[in-house]
Parts: structure tokens; C-alpha cells; sequence
């Protein structure tokens, strides 16, 4: 499934008009494809696929403009260095454009407005930008307006529940160049440009990187599970998944004192019910700590697994 999932989300094709332009593309001792690689920071590969050249990289931006870069060194026809630095600085134009365009466009569709400039812009980067095959940009859209249908609902703010919906992902527009969850990514990304403090809180809860303090909070996490549970919206193989899930409950169930335990948010947290007991508060946070280190040491996943152990005791009585 990683393989198949890698080749789907990192690479483009751009197919040639014929063979040869593959040995132009390449340049004379490889000097052609050494300068699009160097102006692009993608891999350029040139193999037996016929008629065609794959662009590949993680980073879906660099992807985009290095494909347009080269589909317009084809069509032109003149193909050497100082043409390919020209060509590529033309295409990072045109994809920021483009990027700036379909971010002002998206608040518009919402109907917020006053977001700053480079908030706007990133919200752009997530056209270029998957998760589970779902178009992030639409998703965000999506989850502005169940956002926005709940807080109407509720009595809440309804244009600051959009707001909030519309950038809960933006650290996934930048998550390839700054480390961390996207959720805190995203909170200190609308931080820096003054964006409302319950936005702000909002984007960083989401995933419960922080605690849920209010109501927006909540609106916020639910409408992100909702939009990516629509039937559709997302393709996972839905064996491998149910194995993850699986995996990660046997994982925890293994320990001495566990008693039931929960693989929630499509894998991305587990809760452990301890026997309160067997297990004392302290050890509840070695549990924690030691089920982590498992689960990194024999499986394989995306991001980060949430661990939340918990221990309650309860006293009964009944009136009678």
C-alpha cells in the first residue's frame, strides 16, 4: 500500500510528442536535466516509459511547477540552460498566481473575507495538496460550510465557525518545509498574521494537539471528521486499514492491566482503558510512554499516533 500510495501522490507525467525529445530533455552529457533539477528541486526520471517523463517529488508545489516548466520547454522546443532558469522562473509566477487566485476565490465561495494576504495565499497551496487522495482545498471548503451550518444551528458565530473551518489544514500547505503537527503548524501560521484568537485555537485543537476550550473547537474537529467520512471523499485500502487499526489495539492490549482499548480519528489516536486496580496514576504515564515505544518500534505510519491512557475509579451505591 506505501508504494502504490507514494507513487500516487508524488509523482506527475508529462508526456513527449515523441522518443527523441527524451535525449534533448536530457542535453548533452545530461546537462539539460541537471539544470532542471537544479532550478526545480525535483527528480526528473527518464526510463523505458514510452513517450513520457515522470516528475517526482513530495513537495506538490515544486511538483507543479516543474511539470508546467517542462511541458512548456516541449512545446518550445528550444531546450538548454539559460532557457530552462527563464522557463522555470515563468512557472513559479504562474503557479503563485494561480495559488493567490484560487485562495481569493475559495474565501469568496465561503464569503469571509478581511483573512490576511498570506494566510490567503496559503490557503491557495492546498489545491496542490492530498490527503488520502482528497483534494485539501475542497476539503477545506467543505468543512467551512458544515462549520458554518452547525454554528447557525447552535446560535454561535457563524462567520468566525467558516473561518475557523476554512483554515483548520493550512499547516498541511507548509507541513513539507516546517516540522510538526499540521494542527500546531497551522495555529502559529494564523498566530503570526493576526487572525482571531478563537480561530487561532480553533486550527490548533482540531486534532486535540491542545485541549478543546470551546464550542468553536468542537464545531471545528467535527466538521473535519465529517467531510473526510463522506463516502468518497477519501480512498484508503480498506483491508490495510482495518490491519492498522488492528494493530495498533493489539499493541496496546498486550500490556498487563490494559482492559479495553480504542484505535479512534482513522488511526491517528488510541485510548487505553486501564484497570484502575492494577494500574496507578504513575504507571498510567509509564503505560503511555511504553505502548508509544512500541508502536513505533513495530509498525509503519504516516505522522504521529496520539497515546491516551486512562484510569478512572468509580464508587456505586444506590438509594433505595
Amino acid at each position: 500500500m506505501a508504494v502504490d500510495y507514494t507513487n500516487e501522490t508524488s509523482v506527475s507525467t508529462v508526456h513527449l510528442p515523441n522518443e527523441d525529445m527524451k535525449g534533448r530533455i536530457i542535453g548533452r552529457e545530461g546537462r539539460n536535466i541537471r539544470a532542471l533539477e537544479a532550478a526545480t528541486g525535483v527528480d526528473f526520471i527518464v526510463d523505458d516509459t514510452p513517450e513520457a517523463v515522470i516528475v517526482s517529488a513530495h513537495n506538490p508545489v515544486r511538483r507543479a511547477i516543474a511539470r508546467q516548466a517542462l511541458v512548456t520547454l516541449v512545446q518550445d522546443g528550444r531546450i538548454h540552460p539559460g532557457r530552462i532558469e527563464e522557463v522555470v522562473k515563468k512557472a513559479e509566477a504562474d503557479i503563485e498566481k494561480e495559488i493567490a487566485q484560487a485562495g481569493e476565490q475559495a474565501t469568496f465561495d465561503v464569503g469571509v473575507h478581511g483573512i490576511h494576504p498570506e494566510l490567503v495565499k496559503i490557503i491557495g497551496r492546498l489545491k496542490y495538496r492530498t490527503s488520502y487522495s482528497q483534494n485539501q482545498l475542497s476539503h477545506a471548503i467543505e468543512v467551512a460550510f458544515i462549520c458554518g451550518i452547525m454554528a447557525s444551528e447552535l446560535g454561535l458565530n457563524v462567520k468566525l465557525a467558516k473561518r475557523a473551518g476554512l483554515m483548520h489544514d493550512i499547516g498541511k500547505a507548509v507541513d513539507h518545509d516546517i516540522e510538526g503537527p499540521h494542527a500546531l503548524i497551522g495555529m502559529e501560521l494564523a498566530r503570526k498574521y493576526n487572525e482571531h484568537p478563537d480561530v487561532v485555537h480553533a486550527i490548533g485543537a482540531h486534532h486535540e494537539d491542545i485541549k478543546m476550550e470551546s464550542p468553536l473547537d468542537i464545531i471545528t474537529q467535527v466538521a473535519d471528521a465529517l467531510s473526510g467520512a463522506r463516502p468518497g471523499a477519501r480512498r484508503e485500502m480498506f483491508e490495510s486499514y482495518i490491519k492498522r487499526l488492528d494493530d495498533l489495539e493489539g499493541i496496546a492490549n498486550s500490556f498487563n492491566g490494559v482492559e479495553k482499548t480504542f484505535a479512534i480519528q482513522a488511526g491517528r489516536e488510541i485510548r487505553v482503558m486501564v484497570q484502575s486496580e492494577k494500574v496507578t496514576d504513575d504507571e498510567s504515564v509509564i503505560l503511555s510512554k511504553d505502548i508509544a515505544k512500541k508502536i513505533e518500534a513495530e509498525m509503519t505510519y504516516p505522522g504521529q499516533i496520539r497515546v491516551v491512557v486512562i484510569r478512572e475509579s468509580r464508587a456505586v451505591e444506590y438509594a433505595r
